[in-house]
């Protein structure tokens, strides 16, 4: 993870409030998940882009939390600064909108995991026959690409391709997703030829990525709003490790979560309040569902079987 995140006091929140306000040029207010997010920025690129991404909030709402997104030379590249009182966050410098979005659902993350007990998970979900999958892992171990190939199938439909929020209901664990279109990658299209010409070769951006909506895909009936999980994928790649499959008990998926900051470089705020309750719900979250270790080393073709094998998929589409 490139960018900083740096805490700072109501005053100081204050003072570059005063001092940006007067340049913003586009307010732009979108839900996800119930809260309110607020993003005031004069780039209307990333005004586009966040329209399309995030579903719209009325005006009359009163935000939760807002994001200032500026150039500005007096800081470095990719700062964050974050004031957690009043839930505002400071970007500067920011050339890569999928650290924005990111943000953004890690700010309304912020307000939901301390007033509702819902909690954010960096990684993928989807319903297979009415149960829930999510796919978890490092940066580059394969999570959107592995998303995708179960897209094939269509009795799988998506809930989100990169952030869902979950929370504890009985026995059961509920996964919600809070996008209306996915930021992809461009080479998925030449992974799964499926996904080829979604997105026209120009409309990318200079990451290669754009917001693009899969319905024209899949079908409009496949997105779904939520499910409820059953089985968590954990990705690595290691080659030096020959086991392909291992099942992981809750006590040992635990402690790698742990030891891998929840597979989430985007949480706003790290410290011992927020640590104990994310680990309460992990528990409870590792405790209701089968988790199982995949390791990527393969091709794309042959870690989509054993995810298969292990999800009741369907081989052949």
């Amino acid at each position: 993870m490139a960018y900083t995140i740096s805490l700072i006091a109501p005053d100081e929140k204050e003072r570059l409030a005063g001092q940006l306000g007067p340049s913003v040029r586009y307010e732009i207010k979108s839900e996800i998940y119930g809260c309110c997010i607020k993003l005031l920025t004069v780039d209307h690129e990333v005004k586009d882009t966040w329209q399309e991404n995030f579903y719209s909030m009325s005006q009359n709402v009163r935000s939760h939390g807002r994001m200032y997104v500026f150039s500005d030379p007096a800081y470095k590249p990719d700062t964050v600064l974050y004031e957690p009182q009043s839930k505002t966050a400071f970007l500067f410098n920011f050339n890569y909108y999928g650290w924005i979005k990111s943000l953004a659902l890690s700010l309304a993350g912020d307000i939901l995991e301390d007033e509702h007990d819902i909690f954010s998970i960096h990684g993928a979900c989807v319903d297979i026959n009415g149960s829930g999958l999510c796919i978890v892992g490092i940066s580059g171990a394969g999570k959107t690409t592995q998303t995708y190939g179960l897209l094939k199938n269509p009795r799988t439909r998506i809930v989100s391709d990169d952030w869902f929020f979950s929370r504890v209901f009985g026995p059961e664990i509920l996964a919600y997703g809070s996008e209306k279109n996915f930021y992809i990658r461009q080479d998925l299209e030449k992974i799964w030829k499926e996904f080829e010409g979604l997105v026209k070769e120009g409309d990318y951006d200079g990451d290669g990525r754009a917001v693009a909506d899969i319905r024209w895909i899949i079908g409009k009936g496949r997105i779904l709003p939520m499910t409820t999980l059953r089985i968590i994928i954990v990705l690595k790649r290691d080659p030096a490790d020959q086991t392909t499959v291992q099942s992981l008990n809750p006590d040992t998926a635990l402690q790698i979560f742990s030891d891998n900051n929840y597979f989430n470089p985007h949480l706003l705020v790290n410290n011992p309040f927020k640590k104990e309750i994310r680990t309460k719900y992990l528990r409870d979250l590792l405790s209701r569902t089968t988790v199982y270790m995949v390791n990527t080393t393969g091709t794309p073709a042959e870690t989509q079987k054993l995810i298969r094998s292990l999800a009741g998929v369907s081989q052949s589409i």
